[in-house]
């Protein structure tokens, strides 16, 4: 008994009810109430109740006050995510394992991952969280810094994918809704930015004067509530997103805030990956890093497996040719000294998969945060006592020439909340 409607009708089957008829009504609703409301009370007693699992001792697992962490191992190559996490929390039922999932929980090499069929490898680490971790990123989170019939910049929140990898490309929609990559958000974000209610938000005509307002209908500000609405609605909407598609030309790490530019054409598009491979595009960083590095430019050849599984230069020794081979160039300039630690500025001359991270890295200047790249090859672990709250890298000067007018464009973004909140904590404990 889920669900129990209570009524009094004055005519059942199209006739009339006697007396005799009416007060029965009455008796048996009364009982139906009193049923109901026990009904309901031990519902609400049972799902009140919070149930704990019993107590384990996970495989290959490190635990603090608020997660614990477990590094997968070749075992797990070709499982996915619920399977790793029910396989190290054995007296646990598959729907609590779901359920931490669900609950945002889980993260993957410290990304939230809502996905419980997610596959893995024994490069993975997972984290199991006490609590609840933030929502993922919607399209009321994006910010538009630019926008004109040929280009857009916003403002990336990190916690967010910019472009969906190759292999999710044939994911479900129900699988992408789940976490939807800053490409799939920007149209959403792009019509809040406009106002496109058009039929959206017209409010709906209401011939029942005794009914009450009906709710105005608004835009959905993420995928999820996209997929919710009527049909017929849908259509009309995804009709006029396609008036606002981009395509991503460049790409910002998940964890890496700032600006990111797209193109609304694809001739634009092609335009822009051009003028990124003629260096025609000034990108510039800021980061926080450990020690205090010198201007410098590094110029290294990074392969896609170091060999630890992890990105990285390869070594000089090594003449013979890798096909994952590319050129990286980064350019650094020091801005201020806090402490044991440098804000510093990083120019790309090359756009190279964690091209900044691994530089740094390597040099013997840690991004703070960094929870890759504070592993080295050799399997050493570079301690981090920054706090940093993810890795402290931001996209912070975009600069080119319009594709159209040619005319020269530079973007500016300051710090996001989040790490001037830590980098004005890290000033203040600095020694003098």
């Amino acid at each position: 008994m889920d669900a129990i409607t209570l009524g009094f009708p004055n005519d059942l089957e199209g006739r009339s009810i006697d007396k005799k008829e009416r007060s029965f009504c009455i008796v048996a609703c009364g009982l139906l109430a009193v049923v109901a409301r026990n009904h309901a009370h031990g519902r609400r007693s049972a799902s009140n109740r919070q149930v704990t699992p019993r107590k384990t001792t996970p495989m290959n697992s490190q635990n603090s006050d608020s997660f614990q962490r477990f590094h997968l191992d070749p075992s797990d190559d070709g499982s996915v995510l619920e399977r790793a996490l029910k396989k190290r929390l054995s007296d646990w039922s598959w729907g609590q394992v779901r359920e931490s999932i669900r609950r945002r929980k889980v993260q993957v090499n410290g990304n939230l991952c809502l996905d419980p069929v997610r596959k893995v490898t024994s490069k993975d680490v997972i984290k199991l969280w006490k609590e609840s971790l933030p929502k993922p990123i919607e399209a009321t989170d994006i910010r538009i810094a630019y926008v004109d019939e040929f280009l857009v910049v916003v403002e990336k929140p990190a916690g967010i994918t910019s472009v969906r990898h190759f292999e999710e490309r044939n994911l479900s929609e129900k699988r992408r809704q789940l976490q939807p990559t800053l490409e799939e958000l920007v149209p959403l974000a792009l019509m809040h930015h406009f106002q496109d209610k058009s039929h959206w938000n017209k409010p709906q005509i209401n011939d029942d004067e005794n009914s009450g307002p009906k709710r105005t209908k608004r835009i959905p500000g993420t995928p999820r509530e996209f997929k919710d609405i009527k049909s017929e609605d849908r259509r009309n909407l995804e009709h006029r997103l396609k008036r606002y598609n981009v395509i991503a030309v460049h790409r910002l790490d998940r964890d890496t805030s700032g600006l990111m530019l797209f193109a609304r054409t694809p001739s634009i598009a092609q335009g822009f990956i051009e003028a990124f491979k003629h260096h025609k595009v000034i990108r510039k960083y800021h980061a926080v890093v450990h020690g205090h590095p010198q201007q410098q430019t590094f110029n290294t050849t990074l392969i896609r497996d170091r060999g630890d599984g992890h990105r990285g230069t390869k070594p000089p020794e090594i003449q013979t040719p890798d096909p994952t081979e590319q050129q990286a160039i980064t350019h650094i300039r020091p801005l201020e000294t806090i402490g044991p630690y440098s804000l510093i500025e990083c120019q790309l001359e090359t756009g190279r998969t964690h091209q900044i991270r691994i530089h740094l890295a390597e040099a013997g200047h840690l991004l703070c945060g960094d929870a890759i790249y504070s592993k080295k090859a050799d399997g050493t672990i570079v301690q981090d006592n920054s706090g940093a709250p993810r890795q402290a890298l931001h996209s912070a000067t975009l600069a080119f020439a319009h594709p159209i007018s040619n005319e020269k464009l530079e973007f500016k973004m300051s710090w996001p909340s989040d790490l001037h909140r830590w980098l004005s904590k890290l000033r203040l404990n600095a020694p003098r």
